[in-house]
């Protein structure tokens, strides 16, 4: 996966093995600075799976989201909260699926000033194919069982949770 020919060593190891010896615990450096690194990792893994589908990471979510809905559409504004970006964002994006065909906004039946959003079939076929391409490369999380997926998936989860990003 990586673009170039792998370090002989681990630099964020020997980063860590400096800092310990020079200002004290390395363990949540260390382990910030892995995380940073697989984030970069990750994206090039999805970008490159969601490039041939048009798609970039935030717009298949919204398009993952929408598709998970009950009642085939969602406000923006719950699509806000549930991708947990900002209003601007969520138009952003929207407009870029809009456009491309992907979705389509709809006044809410009861409330004037909110806008619902639904998924078109074109957008579900895309979502679909989009998929495949993100579980082909398992999202580009190589290197962990499922099992050690699920560990990850709670640890983070514990950090999220402390920062205040759920109750």
């Amino acid at each position: 996966m990586a673009s170039h020919d792998p370090l002989p060593f681990d630099p964020i190891a020997r980063a860590a093995s400096l800092w310990e010896a020079r200002i004290g615990p390395a363990g949540t450096m260390a382990a910030v600075t892995s995380i940073m690194r697989v984030q970069q990792i990750l994206l090039s893994a999805t970008d490159a799976a969601l490039r041939p589908h048009g798609l970039t990471f935030a717009r298949y979510e919204a398009l993952v989201l929408l598709s998970f809905a009950r009642k085939g559409s969602l406000p923006m504004r719950v699509m806000g909260e549930r991708l947990q970006l900002h209003p601007t964002s969520v138009t952003n994006i929207v407009d870029r699926l809009e456009a491309d065909g992907l979705v389509r906004r709809t006044p809410h039946p009861s409330d004037r000033r909110a806008t619902l959003v639904a998924i078109t079939e074109t957008g579900e076929s895309r979502r679909a194919e989009a998929t495949k391409g993100l579980t082909d490369v398992d999202f580009g999380m190589v290197g962990l069982t499922g099992r050690q997926a699920d560990q990850l998936t709670e640890l983070l989860e514990r950090v999220r949770r402390a920062a205040g990003d759920f109750a």
